[in-house]
């Protein structure tokens, strides 16, 4: 099953706030044996992500979605899922009792009464309108939920809320793909050498070891290893015989070899 993730907001991509979800999302899925296939970033254009989710809600993708949720007019992505989907926004009766509850909360705190039929307090229900069929995501963080199409998951975009929100989808919703068969990878540093030099042995690597995946990086300016290439292979079965065949069909080059690296 393929990961994507996709992280909405304008203030991304101007560059007002520095995207954390990418490094965090690999980080949580790599520690229960997952990788991501993809990523996009969108701006707080509704037509834009409206067509994103439409092909994410089709492609049959575990998709984690960041961001947009909340209720103020640059806030998009309930409404875009719903227009992806063709049906409308409904008020989830679990969300909506989620938010009052937060509600009576604040009102505690602040000492005073509720008044649930007083402007803003309404205008927050709105944060509970999500596509008619969708499932919540609790948020331990505020109770605020996201919310679920299929295997489309919608957390807000504030770490705080999503990290714990997708961590919880991964070990209540998809437990069953951590079987505990953990990729790892298996490199080395190659010295002297092109990519297009290398890469017959690559395909021939890739060719007998099904399942196991050859890569290339190239650098020019590394500050310790200077220009090189990183020559590897990743994957779950047959990783030690394939990096053997890999490390022994450098000796056909006149490669220099560098230091080996395995994660």
């Amino acid at each position: 099953m393929n990961i994507g993730l996709i992280i909405i907001g304008d203030e991304i991509l101007s560059g007002k706030r520095q995207d954390k979800h990418l490094a965090k999302v690999i980080e949580l899925l790599g520690a229960r044996g997952l990788s991501l296939a993809w990523s996009l970033y969108l701006g707080d254009d509704r037509e834009r992500i409206t067509a994103a989710l439409r092909q994410a809600f089709a492609s049959g993708d575990l998709v984690f979605s960041c961001g947009g949720i909340g209720a103020t007019p640059d806030d998009h992505t309930r409404q875009a899922a719903a227009a992806a989907l063709g049906v409308p926004l409904e008020l989830h009766p679990e969300a909506k009792a989620l938010i009052e509850q937060r509600m009576r909360e604040i009102a505690a705190e602040q000492g005073v009464a509720l008044e649930p039929e007083r402007a803003d307090n309404l205008h927050r229900l709105n944060m509970g309108r999500f596509p008619a069929g969708a499932s919540i995501v609790p948020n331990p963080y505020n109770r605020i939920p996201g919310f679920s199409v299929g295997d489309v998951h919608f957390v807000p975009g504030f770490p705080v809320m999503a990290w714990p929100m997708i961590e919880w989808l991964l070990d209540h919703r998809y437990a069953a793909l951590q079987d505990g068969s953990r990729a790892r990878e298996r490199s080395l540093i190659v010295f002297g050498a092109m990519e297009a030099t290398l890469t017959p042995l690559m395909e021939d690597v890739e060719a007998r070891f099904p399942g196991v995946k050859v890569f290339s990086l190239p650098s020019v300016d590394h500050p310790q290893y200077g220009r090189h290439i990183e020559l590897g292979v990743k994957g779950t079965v047959a990783l030690d015989e394939a990096f053997a065949a890999l490390r022994s069909g450098l000796d056909r080059f006149e490669v220099r070899v560098g230091p080996e690296m395995v994660r």
